[in-house]
């Protein structure tokens, strides 16, 4: 019997412990890594040998902030994210998710996912098996199911309100006393099962919530109220401090924001990671805020990490589905509803007349920058071609029409079937480099699994290595490797992950420096009832192994499906 299943020989090692590379080979059997060796291990000694000279054997990524929650169901790989090099990741995030949901409510769930993270409807109602119920039950699926990654679930603290208080009372009111306690109950049950911490996302009912309920209305956590969230926290304490939180806050005064993320990990104990840091090049000073808070936090002995973005957030997508523009009242509105009740919208003049006074005089949207950057990337019509690749300023110019005007009665000819681009405003170089001077930053944010129609920051650990490592030479390869994988691990409580070590499960990736990179946007018809969303496949990976097993090679999927739930951070 050989000694080993698989050899990875002549690769250059970047382990994620920030140990500088070297020359090696490294021994897999039965799921783990058996050895890690400077020297050549014979290929007499393993079933299968892969040679590795010339590319990079490294860590597989682990990304705590997807929303796989459904797409899991029915796609084992999590694509993007098992294209790019993930190897584990994490579901339940923003305080989203399906559980505990009771049966009668399924489909309002599942409304409400397919406005605030943009997944299709239809696609969800075809594809989600829904053979659970509670929190514990839904971990047992995930286990049940075939799966090409890893997988931990955060606890969403959306559902628990809603199952505890119901979906009007959670809107309209603060939880009593009881009510808090039984969502405590609930959520200890949940952390008992497998839960890896908990999740939410508090936007308020202003300009920064900037994603919504199906209805427009804020999602029941953004109006909960702080005792609610440290009494969340006083659960993970008493637990002895184990776990982490996510939370994604902007309820419109910064420091008030920052003062109380850093009060939860204070009454918690626990890591909590922020979302998000990111720059926006027209006001520099933002990322630096957050960052200098994140150092100074800790030097308090709070554990506050921020999630980093560090991919383009550019924008591609069509006002049929688009909902990225609704913390600004009168967006919100005219992108309500189907596509015949948004075109009325639009064609209203008192609706024109508030869009056309936002534009002069306005606000830049949050996510999407200024909406007179916006660019006619494709049109429905051929007779307006021409229009492509122009801003809609530009637009304006050509037509001889406020910019809003050519915008509204472009796409509303058009059945809300233009497709516009939105360019990335997080594009300097520099200050991008700054993002990972603090040593509590992660990157990520890939948002996998949501907003299908609009983005792909999933290939964001694609990006991040060919990018700051190779294009720009901002980050150290063993620097890159150490916060794609043993620092997300770290924070989130994963016991043996990370890093290419004996004794630690064998979730590699195998990749061309060189040749590492993302394919062009594109749309694929993949999703269950038909529906399509927008791709970016990955360029340059020789092997993902999670587990000890293929799942890719040279870009091809082995349908091998050897991801495993971790309960607790662990298998």
């Amino acid at each position: 019997m050989a000694q080993f299943d698989t050899v990875i020989v002549n690769g250059t090692i970047v382990d994620g412990t920030r140990t500088p590379r070297f020359q090696g080979s490294i021994g897999i059997k039965d799921g783990v890594i058996a050895s890690v060796s400077r020297d050549a291990l014979p290929a007499s000694d393993a079933d299968q040998v892969v040679d590795a000279k010339g590319v990079i054997v490294a860590p597989g990524f682990i990304d705590l902030h997807t929303h796989y929650d459904a797409q899991i169901q029915w796609d084992p790989y999590a694509t993007l994210s098992g294209w790019h090099g993930v190897t584990s990741l994490v579901v339940g995030n923003c305080g989203f998710g399906f559980a505990p949901v009771r049966p009668e409510e399924r489909d309002r769930a599942m409304l409400s996912m397919s406005r605030v993270e943009a997944i299709p409807f239809e696609s969800m109602k075809e594809g989600m098996l829904w053979d659970w119920i509670t929190f514990p039950e839904w971990l047992g699926t995930l286990e049940r199911i075939p799966k090409g990654v890893n997988v931990l679930s955060y606890v969403p603290i959306g559902p628990l309100m809603i199952w505890v208080m119901g979906l009007d009372a959670a809107k309209s009111r603060r939880p009593n006393k009881s009510e808090i306690e039984e969502m405590c109950r609930l959520l200890n049950d949940a952390l008992d099962a497998g839960g890896c911490g908990w999740s939410t996302q508090r936007l308020g009912d202003g300009f920064t919530s900037v994603q919504r309920d199906y209805d427009g209305t804020p999602m029941v956590t953004d109006m909960m109220g702080d005792e609610e969230c440290l009494a969340f926290a006083e659960v993970l304490r008493k637990r002895g401090s184990t776990g982490h939180i996510q939370i994604t806050q902007s309820k419109g005064d910064i420091y008030e924001d920052m003062a109380f993320v850093e009060k939860l990990a204070e009454v918690s104990g626990c890591p909590v990671l922020f979302n998000a840091i990111a720059v926006n090049n027209y006001h520099p000073h933002q990322h630096r805020r957050l960052m200098d808070w994140v150092n100074e936090a800790q030097a308090r002995g709070n554990k506050v990490y921020g999630q980093a973005i560090t991919v383009g957030n550019e924008l591609m997508y069509t006002f049929e589905d688009f909902n990225l523009l609704d913390g600004i009242d009168i967006w919100r509105e005219v992108t309500l509803g189907t596509v015949a009740e948004r075109k009325a919208k639009m064609l209203n003049e008192d609706n024109r007349a508030a869009l056309r006074d936002h534009y002069d005089h306005g606000r830049m949207p949050i996510v999407t920058g200024p909406v007179r950057e916006f660019i006619i990337m494709d049109t429905a019509k051929p007779e307006n071609k021409p229009y492509v690749g122009k801003t809609i300023a530009q637009l304006g110019d050509i037509t001889g029409k406020h910019p809003i005007d050519a915008l509204v009665d472009l796409v509303v000819d058009e059945e809300l079937q233009t497709t516009i681009f939105t360019p990335p405003f997080n594009t300097d170089e520099d200050l991008n480099a700054e993002l990972m001077q603090s040593e509590y930053t992660v990157p990520g944010v890939s948002d996998g699994g949501a907003h299908t129609k609009f983005v792909t920051i999933g290939r964001y650990t694609t990006d991040f290595i060919a990018d700051f490592c190779r294009e720009h030479e901002t980050v150290s390869l063993e620097e890159a490797h150490y916060r794609l994988s043993a620092l997300p691990a770290k924070m989130a409580g994963f016991r043996d992950r990370g890093t290419l070590q004996e004794g630690k499960p064998a979730d590699i990736v195998v990749y061309d420096l060189e040749n590492l990179g993302s394919t062009p946007p594109e749309v694929a018809f993949d999703f269950p009832a038909g529906e399509w969303r927008r791709i970016q496949k990955a360029e340059g990976y020789r092997w993902i192994f999670v587990n000890g097993e293929a799942t890719f090679i040279d870009g091809e999927c082995t349908n091998n499906t050897p991801g495993r739930l971790l309960r607790h951070g662990t298998a």
